[in-house]
């Protein structure tokens, strides 16, 4: 199979929980063409997490300081204090190793970057089977306040109602299903020629 990268971008987003960080390193796993696009953010690493491998791990007076000289193809502030975004030097690196920059970010900063780059972004939602199976998950993983998990399952039926402005929406009711799914619709957009060049200025 002939795939076309040049200038290309995928993002996968969904509600905290839903299952986007699995499909995303199960594609990235097979298929080396893509690669994972690395997040600039200002909290600090957590267990074994390295700057430039997991994250981009900044302070907020950096961080700003990109914002204010426009460095970002999207950013945001998630929490009181704590932003998260995506470097254009980072889409750059990427297509200059001849890959496709995979971007797994939140719903807004999708929206955002697909605004950008109309013609070359390929989007995927992925949605839980529903709001009280999310509940579910994200308790299982035994990380969450009563508080914090009342405020990911609110947050996260918000961004559903966000889903019909991504390409294609994928439910992730059976991992495996969901990834062969997400599968076949990037291998046709990475099967298509590749536009001709990104413009984001």
């Amino acid at each position: 199979m002939q795939f076309h990268t040049k200038n290309k971008i995928i993002i996968i987003t969904a509600p905290s929980g839903a299952g986007k960080t699995s499909i995303t390193r199960y594609l990235l796993a097979k298929y080396p063409e893509l690669s994972f696009s690395i997040s600039a953010a200002t909290r600090s690493p957590r267990g074994t997490e390295r700057n430039g491998v997991e994250y981009y791990f900044m302070d907020v007076e950096t961080f700003q300081k990109h914002i204010r000289h426009n460095d970002f193809v999207e950013w945001e502030m998630v929490y009181e204090g704590k932003y998260y975004g995506t470097l254009k030097s980072e889409l750059t690196r990427i297509w200059d190793n001849n890959q496709v920059p995979m971007l797994d970010i939140d719903v807004k900063g999708a929206i955002h970057v697909q605004q950008q780059y109309p013609q070359s972004t390929l989007s995927l939602f992925i949605e839980p089977p529903s709001v009280e199976e999310l509940r579910r998950r994200l308790e299982s993983r035994g990380t969450e306040t009563p508080e914090s998990l009342n405020d990911r399952v609110n947050k996260a039926s918000f961004e559903i109602s966000f889903k019909h402005h991504f390409d294609h929406i994928i439910v992730n009711d059976d991992l495996d299903k969901a990834c062969s799914q997400a599968e076949s619709i990037i291998v046709a957009f990475l099967l298509q020629p590749s536009p001709e060049s990104n413009s984001n200025e």
